[in-house]
């Protein structure tokens, strides 16, 4: 009986012993290591980029933000900034709305709202639905760089602005010529321009429109086709 039970407890500890030394499977079949994402490439913004560049070093970490914030970033533009996010009229903040792009922004810069007239400056400060008039009339829906933003485009309050030229050379309105555009946020692109545009003085439409004498021309001809057309009297019978 000994011997038996000893026989037997050595094969368990050899079973033990053999188990022990085999490696886990689990081992063999671990993931691989996820492949390392290319870092995004951020392209330069467009025009007279220096001082902004110079201003806000981490220029292209705005990439990573919501526009509220880029806009609070760069301080060319705070008194736009403060015009969208309630520091103008406490009753004013549309930062909310700004993040829920893709939005196309034109940011006058501080020179452009300073050479307002002191009425109308004051004006925005006091009456929120004139600021918000304005605040909208600065943003419409896309995220369009400086290649492809021109283009006569309707703006959130409604009224159209004209985008005219591309990269380093645009204009918006015929007035307000861009400074440095194309700057990105997460969800927008920023245009910081050199005048405050004015939603009473929207532009002429990109489209041209029939002239007046092109008109007439077409009435007078469709006229004289018509077959009871009316003779006036004393006019010149037609020859033939």
């Amino acid at each position: 009986m000994k011997t038996r039970t000893s026989k037997a407890t050595g094969a368990a500890a050899a079973i033990v012993a053999i188990a022990a030394s085999i490696p886990l499977a689990i081992n063999a079949y671990a993931d691989p290591e996820p492949a390392p994402q290319p870092a995004v490439e951020i392209p330069d913004p467009q025009g007279n980029c220096d001082p902004f560049k110079a201003a806000v070093p981490n220029w292209k970490g705005l990439n990573d933000v919501p526009v509220s914030k880029a806009l609070a970033s760069i301080p060319d533009i705070s008194t736009f900034n403060s015009a969208v996010s309630g520091g103008l009229n406490p009753q004013v903040n549309i930062t909310s709305v700004l993040d829920n792009g893709p939005y196309v922004v034109f940011a006058p810069t501080n020179d452009a709202f300073a050479a307002l007239e002191p009425a109308q400056l004051e004006a925005l400060k006091t009456d929120p639905a004139a600021l918000t008039k304005l605040d909208y009339y600065h943003v419409f829906l896309g995220l369009l760089g400086p290649e492809d933003v021109h283009g006569q485009r309707p703006t959130q309050e409604g009224a159209e602005i004209k985008v005219e030229g591309k990269n380093g050379d645009i204009k918006v309105n015929d007035t307000a010529k861009v400074i440095c555009g194309g700057i990105q946020a997460e969800n927008a692109r920023i245009y910081i321009i050199d005048k405050v545009l004015d939603p009473a003085s929207p532009p002429e439409p990109l489209t041209p429109t029939l002239s007046s004498s092109s008109s007439t021309t077409t009435t007078t001809t469709t006229t004289s086709e018509m077959p009871n057309a009316e003779v006036v009297p004393g006019a010149e019978a037609p020859a033939g």
